[in-house]
């Protein structure tokens, strides 16, 4: 009986890491504005309980599991490269610079981008994510902070990184999560900036070459404010 205890719980988490694989590799590939993809009201109800869940299932069941997630977003983003990243990734001058040239494509490289919800209104409060959903120019969002995360991709991160609050230096990590996700985060590191961007440009719609038809910043923006806040180049630069 215990056998089939496992064997039933196992089936159990391969499904639901199924269904969290499904529900990423949608929301990455559909757009609703603010940056990053907000598939709606629906995903707002019960905040981080999917990806809580996940990881939780994940890691108590299938041990190293989370690569089964990874397959299953067809190669468009790992979640598990998000464990990877610590704080000292964020002391690497290539990758203070680029999450400024993200912030400047996000409206949010101000003094107050890090209280910023979609539309422009700030609020107050670090505890958590704000998750004020906005209708705006025919978008719908929860996209909040410095890097406009939508509530639902807050929560994923949140739950893989253990990120305790919605602060400033964790919105910082949540950005480095999310570049890593994207297999970048080597990029970003060696300078390779226009390999870097071509990948997270699929996570933040305001980068040049986003595939979502949204307002972008040139690459010759991108590339004055990443040298002007202290990135370098690495040779050669690699785009494929």
């Amino acid at each position: 009986m215990v056998r089939d205890a496992v064997k039933g719980t196992t089936v159990a988490a391969v499904l639901l890491l199924v269904a969290a694989g499904w529900y990423a590799w949608r929301r990455q590939e559909q757009d609703a504005g603010g940056g990053l993809i907000d598939w709606g009201d629906w995903s707002e109800w019960s905040p981080g309980s999917l990806a809580d869940d996940v990881v939780s299932a994940a890691d108590s069941v299938l041990g190293s599991g989370l690569d089964v997630i990874d397959d299953l977003t067809g190669g468009l983003v790992k979640v598990s490269r998000m464990r990877e990243v610590s704080a000292a990734d964020l002391d690497n001058a290539n990758v203070q610079a680029m999450l400024r040239v993200i912030r400047t494509g996000e409206g949010t490289a101000d003094a107050n981008g890090y209280r910023r919800i979609f539309g422009g209104q700030l609020f107050s409060g670090y505890a958590d994510h704000p998750r004020i959903v906005v209708k705006k120019s025919g978008y719908t969002s929860s996209a909040a902070g410095a890097y406009q995360a939508i509530a639902s991709t807050w929560d994923e991160t949140k739950a893989m990184m253990g990120l305790p609050d919605f602060s400033p230096a964790s919105q910082d990590l949540f950005a480095v999560g999310r570049i890593a996700a994207r297999g970048a985060l080597a990029d970003v590191k060696a300078g390779r900036f226009e390999a870097a961007v071509k990948k997270i440009a699929r996570e933040w719609a305001s980068l040049p070459g986003s595939p979502y038809g949204q307002p972008v910043i040139s690459m010759e923006r991108a590339k004055s404010v990443y040298l002007a806040s202290g990135g370098g180049f690495g040779l050669p630069e690699n785009v494929a």
